[in-house]
């Protein structure tokens, strides 16, 4: 009877779809049949509802586009669930193993952060060119360690995971960088985003080349960030009341708290927030979607605001550098909404409001790209190649080919010319080419523009 029960809900979301597509009732109710049949037999020969649904529809209704697509995306979302039931709690992987692992792996990282002093490097008084290059350094590779326990990577996996991390420190400590020049920020800034994918090929257990595997690392990010967000929301209250109440007894603990508190609380909050994220998915999974509905359109009015007044105040060209870089910073935090946003969805869910939103947020960053290049080429063609330059168009280059390609894509999602399926799998299979772009301003910029 549950068998039964799971296979009806399974045919419904079936129905909905290709009929959300236009479907022929006459041939839905034909081919419904058939599938009730084969699936029930299956059912009867000993699998279970999904496994019967998924063998039954793919016989049925092979030759079908419709059907087609509806199979691919339910697999992909019987791969992630297999793959989430896979990290449950078992004699291998327990809960409380699995937790003094986490925290094994959180003061790793929250020491590791402290050695650099024991060699004459101070992190107190402010944030040396050292610690701004190396600090994805301190944690990154402990979070990867949690992950490489938790998913049960192969050898191979590990090899490669530990050849990414190596190579990264050795190019980011052993180039002869001009202090404070240009490829040194540059390194600075690009390297966290070429190792966070390598924690995301742990975080897949290896298999980096499945689109679902990387839509469940691009949904574990945006809730990674809200909670890590709430866990320094939390700690910065503790620590002021802290401070508040030893100066009230006439004790002065605020050098302790910059040289041990926040340092070590700031990495070590980066695998708890991991951890968290992986055992209470729902408290943070349902927030995530709202918070996305929320700031899209409003991400969606002030890059209208902003685009209209930068415009009316300085014109189309001769931008100033400092407003470019605002335009960049928005508009990398718009694509990280719009991933989160599309990982959230409901991929068999029909068309909505919301999604014409998003149509009218990508294209609102399409013309802000657009805007920003402009002042680039033409700062380029006044200035000449530069460092930050040369890393700036690029970056706005490849902005331009996800936001086209994603409006062209959104709008016919929505004029149900292409299912949802097109526009995950482009931005998933796009997602590559931003960890390969941050991994060449590391290596090739710095000897490129002479380490200055």
């Amino acid at each position: 009877m549950e068998a039964q029960e799971g296979l009806q809900l399974r045919i419904d979301r079936w129905r909905a779809y290709v009929f959300a597509r236009g479907a022929a009732v006459e041939d839905v109710a034909s081919a419904e049949g058939r599938l009730r049949e084969q699936a029930a037999r299956l059912v009867d020969a000993g699998l279970d509802a999904d496994e019967a649904f998924l063998v039954a529809l793919r016989r049925v209704a092979g030759s079908d586009d419709t059907s087609r697509a509806f199979a691919r995306t339910y697999s992909d979302e019987l791969f992630v669930q297999s793959a989430e039931s896979d990290d449950e709690p078992g004699p291998a992987r327990s809960a409380v193993t699995e937790f003094w692992v986490m925290l094994g792996c959180a003061v790793a990282a929250a020491l590791a952060i402290k050695v650099p002093a024991l060699f004459g490097q101070k992190l107190s008084g402010g944030f040396s060119d050292f610690y701004a290059a190396n600090f994805s350094l301190f944690v990154l590779p402990f979070l990867a360690t949690y992950f490489v326990w938790k998913r049960g990577l192969s050898r191979r996996d590990i090899a490669g995971l530990v050849a990414v991390f190596v190579a990264g420190a050795a190019f980011v400590n052993a180039y002869p960088f001009t202090p404070g020049g240009s490829t040194e920020v540059l390194a600075a800034i690009h390297l966290p985003i070429t190792l966070w994918l390598a924690v995301g090929v742990a975080s897949v257990a290896g298999d980096w080349l499945s689109d679902a595997r990387r839509m469940e690392f691009v949904r574990f990010t945006g809730e990674w960030l809200i909670t890590y967000a709430l866990i320094a929301l939390g700690g910065g209250v503790l620590v002021a009341i802290t401070v508040g109440v030893f100066e009230s007894i006439g004790l002065n603990v605020s050098p302790l708290i910059e040289s041990w508190v926040l340092p070590c609380g700031a990495m070590g909050a980066v695998i708890v927030a991991a951890w968290l994220v992986g055992t209470r998915r729902n408290l943070v999974g349902g927030m995530a979607p709202m918070l996305a509905r929320v700031f899209t359109p409003l991400f969606a009015l002030m890059l209208v605001a902003l685009l209209v007044g930068v415009i009316w105040t300085r014109g189309i060209v001769h931008v100033e550098r400092e407003v470019l870089i605002l335009f960049d910073l928005l508009l990398v935090v718009v694509l990280a909404l719009l991933l989160y946003a599309i990982s959230a969805r409901e991929p068999l869910s029909r068309p909505g409001l919301f999604d014409w939103v998003q149509l009218v947020l990508v294209t609102c960053a399409l013309a802000v790209d657009v805007f920003a290049l402009v002042n680039i080429v033409s700062r380029l063609a006044e200035f000449g190649f530069s460092a930050n330059r040369t890393a700036a168009i690029g970056l706005n280059l490849l902005l331009l080919v996800n936001l086209a390609w994603s409006a062209f894509l959104q709008l016919g999602f929505l004029r149900s010319r292409r299912s949802f399926e097109a526009v995950e799998r482009w931005q998933m299979r796009y997602l590559p080419a931003y960890a390969v772009w941050a991994a060449i301003v590391v290596v090739v910029f710095p000897p490129l523009f002479g380490f200055a």
